[in-house]
């Protein structure tokens, strides 16, 4: 099992930034997507941003130029880093990572962490 741990939400003001982290810890072989997702009030879970083992990158269009995602492969480690908060960013954003567990016997995985509140409000 691998388990997903995000802190880093917290109430801010517009225009003022915020970095979430999260952890993974478990049985890890390896990790191939780290990504971050967000789920505002009465709307469905969206794409905020996403990372390979391989270095693709890709920004959902409403967080382009103000959020950054970079992750630790050493330490199973993916940050977002957001600059420029709307009140539109208000959400509970959700870590998720799809790779391989075990050691001796791996099979697949894709764990989501239980979510950080990200409030912007003046």
């Amino acid at each position: 099992q691998v388990q997903l741990t995000e802190s880093g939400g917290g109430l801010v003001q517009p225009g003022e930034s915020l970095t979430l982290s999260c952890a993974a810890s478990g049985s890890i072989h390896s990790i191939n997507f780290m990504g971050w997702y967000r789920q505002a009030l009465g709307m469905e879970r969206e794409l905020v941003a996403t990372t390979t083992s391989g270095g693709s990158i890709e920004y959902a269009d409403s967080v382009k130029g103000r959020f950054t995602i970079s992750r630790d492969n050493v330490r199973n480690l993916v940050y977002l880093q957001m600059n420029s908060l709307k009140p539109e960013d208000t959400a509970v954003y959700y870590c998720n990572a799809r790779g391989l567990t075990g050691y001796d016997v791996v099979s697949e995985f894709a764990s989501w962490g239980q979510g950080t509140q990200v409030t912007v409000s003046s």
